[in-house]
């Protein structure tokens, strides 16, 4: 498992009046992650591949798209074409797991699996030789700003204990929901390192830039 931190800007906390302009601004973080919702597995509607394409135009940054939506395997190609460079299903919307990470994986694209709050790590287990990355949702989807579920910390750990155990691969651990200066640390600690954040960082009140800077800064103890 890589060493290096990322920090995947979560658009879904820009002010898509300006989006390029903030898309611009944050710049300073790893990727860029774009939330797909489809107003049934979570309650709300975002972006599509039309959006995904158009912030793929404004930034060389990867696009971590988080597809939280029904029957995803439909919708693997559009993204792909749109300019994704990861995408990420839910376990709870995907029957045929297996099948689904292949087709992600022979589209070129690093392929991982979300769990929402209440879902078990074991559901991911049988998968995670096929996978780039395990996201652990630190919130129920949905909706951004929401404050982060403090069990999900010592879910990270077991996942990170287990994902230790032998010599096989390891994915990376994402996690994603009220992630901010005050617990990104903590989280670091118990073995996540990629880390989605959106308010923090796109409602900083000393502006963007300066939100991906107190994530980064916070990182520093953890990476010494």
């Amino acid at each position: 498992m890589q060493n290096k931190y990322i920090i995947a800007a979560s658009v879904l906390a820009a002010d898509f009046s300006k989006l390029g302009k903030d898309i611009e601004n944050a710049s300073g973080a790893d990727w860029i992650h774009v939330d797909v919702m489809d107003g049934h597995f979570v309650p709300n509607i975002t972006m599509g591949p039309m959006i995904v394409e158009a912030i793929h135009r404004s930034t060389t940054l990867p696009l971590d798209v988080h597809l939280m939506i029904e029957e995803p395997e439909k919708y693997l190609a559009n993204f792909a074409a749109a300019g994704a460079s990861s995408l990420t299903i839910h376990v709870e919307t995907s029957p045929h797991l297996h099948q689904t990470i292949r087709l992600i994986k022979n589209l070129g694209l690093r392929a991982a699996v979300a769990l929402n709050p209440g879902t078990a790590l074991n559901t991911v287990l049988e998968v995670r030789d096929e996978l780039d990355m395990i996201l652990i949702m630190t919130v129920n989807p949905g909706f951004g700003g929401q404050e982060l579920i403090k069990s999900t910390i010592q879910k990270v750990k077991k996942l990170h204990e287990i994902l230790n155990q032998g010599t096989r691969k390891q994915p990376l651990i994402e996690v994603d929901g009220g992630i901010d200066s005050e617990n990104i640390a903590q989280f670091a600690n118990v073995g996540a390192n990629v880390f989605v954040a959106g308010s923090s960082i796109f409602s900083h009140v000393q502006g963007i830039r300066a939100g991906i800077r107190d994530l980064q800064d916070a990182l520093m103890p953890v990476r010494e």
